[in-house]
């Protein structure tokens, strides 16, 4: 029977039998004659093996035996103690003539007898002084007459006779039951000897028993060998061999034997074959002996760590079993033979190893360290600069790892420590980083704690991270570009097209292992339309590289020209074509549905970016003027009525308008075309519109770095605290347009035309009759402003409205009228500069917006009184 308990929370084990509700404590002398066998391994764990037929066991005819077993531990010398009980029954009905068990600290063997009632054996194993056992004697006197033990005869190999209280009180088990007789051995009895049995060195039990009955003597032979502990066992460094000798002759009266079965286990434990393959045990049974190996360090077992002048071994103990079933067959009787037997290393030399399973890419080192025992703890880690207990790991960032080493029974350490951490160190190679980690494990072997240390090295090589760079020209047709591919992957996007191969043959990608270059002709689909000017394309290319692992933009690149483009041409005979270009200003825009004057007059051809017309001068609606020496022919390209749809609500101009003139000499011969203006080469196409957006913000503070989101509002202000806002044209990329502020004035309410009304900027300039003047603030270029123009910053203070003589307002909104100026043609009002007018401003009047020009409102708020 096995009791295993563990693992086990006090530091002192007690161990007692129960019998008739009596615990008594099992003293090494008392287990070794009543059959018990008691270890605790270095995880805490508690192996209880006990016989049978031990001195405690209830027997139900030899059939089932129950053992009741006490566990006492005490956590400190205060606590009086926890008390567990462990009661274990177990059936065995396949007895064999002879039964024998080698443990660590007694033999036992039990023989069948001849008949049920003939030899009964008075009592208890103990008699005389041992009241635990009760009094044989007062026993004897309360059973029948009946055949009892008298005398055991020992062999050593010299006769020695003993009663059976002598034999008791020497240690030895004694006891008999309807079908059995037992005998059990302490291994160190005086009455054993050694005996040498096919060159394995085994001691030696022999016995006879005399029963006695009136005129009637009869006598029992019984016999025990068993190998002596680290008898007949080799050693290697990665295995364990025991050899178990075959035929044990003290055990066998004959030459005739026969063996029948053979098993192997570990803690008493019988395991099969696909158990034994798992862990890498071996039973071979040859004709001199059964041997077993063992792999060192495999499951079953387990390592005992030890230090020796700092250095770290450790001893690998596991407890095999053999079991053996043999007949011999002049008796026709068979014998079922028993070892435990445990086997414990020599010190062996354990090379703790360092493996660096760092991934740099992760940022972080991941080293694990072992195999250890597992009674090895980790107290703390020193560094050159400081010394961290484990404690102080979790907070400091560090992961900490303890876990089992596979097919073993030793354990590991996993420390992983961030590249940031200050007790990684720097240092700066050619071309790359190295991070070093140098740490020394305080480590105690317990319970001994016997302190020793391991030191680990590792070291991180970073190459260094270029990023891509990209630059590039144009010349009259396209864009050539050139990217700088650095040391990282990226994925390039052209507009907004991943370059694949396909896009890279169209584009001739060429490539030298450090650089690409791709040339995008300017009328590309991948390529951007912002303006479209008298004789020029302004258009826009746009590249990303961006990291295909987590999707985010390394580099963003984009690059405006203008290119020289006839979008009219006059051809003598009177036809006329032109081009419309799709402006990235209108994205919805469908160009194949744009038409002439006449909107039965749609494009030749059309693609998602141009559409382009070819008509006469005297179709689709074109006019003709008469001009000194010329005619004029003119005609627009727009969206027909019923779909200009996202027209400004304050503008009867259209979405989208391309003028197309030709001029003609009528002095000519033959027709051709020219442009009364002298600065014009070609015919004239004007500017195309699109939809401008305008925003107003209020920022932090007169740095204008900061700005009030959309949820911050209402935003609160102190009576004449400083109030900043910024106004500014958005995804402008034209730096001759500029914004200009025509009206700004406040309300109660977001009703920009309600009242009452109070002016901040009259025509372009602060309100003359203002106690607080307002202050316009210069715009300079950074990585947010990149055109000035673009942008108009002003300063008032907060102010209220004054409902009646005692209360004020409690919010006001700020309210702008915005013009956006091409200063190539302005026709007047704010686009001539600032305060340029006064007497215009004083009448109010506003000027006329050029057709490049438009007109815009913006607002803000609430901003509240605090």
């Amino acid at each position: 029977m096995l009791v295993e308990a563990g693992p086990l929370g006090g530091n002192l084990l007690e161990v007692s039998a129960v019998i008739n509700n009596t615990a008594i404590p099992l003293t090494p002398s008392i287990a070794a004659q009543c059959g018990f066998s008691v270890t605790i391994n270095q995880l805490g764990h508690a192996m209880i093996y006990a016989s049978l037929q031990n001195c405690f066991a209830e027997n139900v005819n030899d059939k089932a035996f129950t053992t009741t077993i006490n566990l006492l531990l005490h956590g400190n010398q205060m606590d009086e103690g926890e008390l567990y009980q462990v009661a274990e029954t177990c059936y065995y009905t396949t007895w064999a003539s002879r039964e024998i068990i080698c443990e660590r600290n007694y033999m036992e063997v039990s023989v069948k007898r001849a008949s049920q009632e003939d030899y009964v054996l008075p009592g208890h194993p103990a008699e005389g002084d041992n009241p635990k056992f009760g009094d044989p004697r007062r026993q004897a006197e309360e059973r029948p007459i009946e055949s009892r033990i008298t005398t055991l005869v020992f062999y050593t190999p010299e006769e020695r006779i003993m009663k059976v209280g002598e034999a008791q009180r020497n240690g030895y088990g004694v006891a008999s039951t309807a079908t059995r007789l037992l005998l059990r051995s302490p291994t160190t009895s005086p009455e054993t000897y050694t005996q040498s049995v096919a060159g394995v060195p085994m001691t030696v039990f022999k016995t006879s028993t005399v029963f006695e009955k009136k005129w009637l003597a009869t006598q029992i032979d019984a016999a025990a060998a068993c190998p002596i502990l680290d008898g007949g066992v080799s050693f290697t460094q990665n295995t364990i061999t025991w050899f178990l000798p075959r035929h044990i002759d003290p055990l066998i009266s004959s030459g005739q034997f026969q063996l029948l079965e053979v098993h192997m286990g570990v803690d008493g434990q019988r395991l099969d074959a696909a158990e034994m393959a798992a862990r890498g045990y071996s039973l071979t049974v040859t004709d001199g002996h059964v041997i077993v190996e063992v792999p060192v360090g495999s499951v079953g077992g387990y390592y005992k760590s030890h230090v020796q002048d700092d250095q770290y071994l450790a001893s690998y103990t596991i407890e095999p079993m053999i079991e053996m079933l043999w007949t011999e067959d002049s008796t026709h009787e068979d014998t079922r033979y028993k070892v435990l037997f445990p086997i414990t290393t020599p010190l062996l030399s354990q090379p703790l190893q360092v493996i660096d399973n760092t991934v740099p890419q992760e940022q972080v080192f991941k080293v694990l360290l072992g195999p250890f025992g597992t009674d090895v703890a980790l107290m703390n880690i020193t560094f050159p600069s400081e010394v961290l207990s484990v404690a102080d790991f979790s907070v400091r960032g560090f992961n900490f790892l303890e876990h089992m080493s596979p097919n073993s029974s030793s354990k590991v350490f996993t420390v992983e420590v961030p590249f940031t951490d200050p007790v990684v160190q720097p240092m700066r190679e050619k071309g790359m980083t190295v991070l070093s980690l140098h740490m020394t494990l305080g480590l105690l072997v317990l319970p001994e704690f016997a302190p020793f240390s391991h030191t680990a090295y590792v070291e991180a090589r970073l190459v260094d991270v270029v990023p891509p760079s990209i630059s590039g020209v144009c010349d009259e047709h396209s864009f050539y570009v050139l990217v700088n591919q650095g040391s990282m992957s990226f994925q390039t996007i052209v507009g907004k097209q991943i370059l694949t191969p396909h896009l890279a043959q169209q584009y001739g990608v060429v490539e030298n292992g450090t650089h690409f270059s791709l040339t995008v002709p300017y009328s590309a689909s991948d390529v951007a339309s912002e303006a479209v000017q008298v004789s020029t394309i302004r258009s826009r290319l746009d590249i990303i590289l961006r990291n295909p692992e987590n999707n985010k933009n390394i580099k963003e690149f984009s690059m405006a020209c203008n290119f020289v483009s006839s979008l009219t041409e006059c051809f003598p005979n009177g036809t006329i074509t032109a081009w419309a270009i799709k402006l990235e200003s209108v994205p919805s825009l469908n160009p194949s549905q744009l038409t002439l004057r006449d909107p039965a007059c749609g494009p030749a051809y059309s693609d998602d970016n141009f559409a382009y017309f070819v008509f006469t001068a005297n179709s689709c609606g074109t006019t003709r003027k008469f001009l000194p020496n010329m005619m004029l022919y003119e005609n627009e390209i727009s969206l027909p009525d019923g779909l200009q749809t996202n027209q400004d609500p304050n503008s009867e101009e259209p979405e989208y308008e391309l003028k197309v003139s030709c001029y003609y000499n009528i002095n000519k011969t033959h027709a051709v075309a020219f442009h009364t203006r002298p600065r014009r080469s070609e015919p004239y196409a004007e500017n195309a519109k699109g939809e401008l957006q305008v925003e107003m913000r209020l920022a932090l503070d007169d740095s204008y770095t900061e700005f009030y989101n959309v949820e911050d509002y209402p935003v609160a202000k102190y009576l004449q605290q400083p109030l900043y806002f910024e106004v500014e044209l958005m995804r402008s990329t034209n730096p001759r347009v500029s914004l200009e502020l025509e009206n700004c004035w406040a309300t109660l309410d977001d009703d920009r035309t309600s009242q009452p009304r109070w002016n901040l900027i009259i025509n372009g300039c602060g309100n003359p009759v203002d106690p607080h003047q307002l202050i316009l603030h210069p715009v300079w270029p950074n990585d947010r402003v990149k055109y000035p123009s673009n942008f108009k910053r002003f300063e008032v203070q907060m102010f209220a409205f004054a409902e009646d003589d005692d209360n004020l307002s409690r919010q006001v909104f700020v309210h702008c009228d915005v013009v956006i100026c091409d200063p190539r043609n302005p026709l007047g009002g704010v686009c001539n500069g600032p305060c340029s007018n006064q007497q215009n401003r004083a009448r109010g009047q506003r000027h006329a917006v050029s057709d490049v020009d438009s007109f815009k409102h913006v607002s803000s708020g609430p901003i509240i009184l605090s």
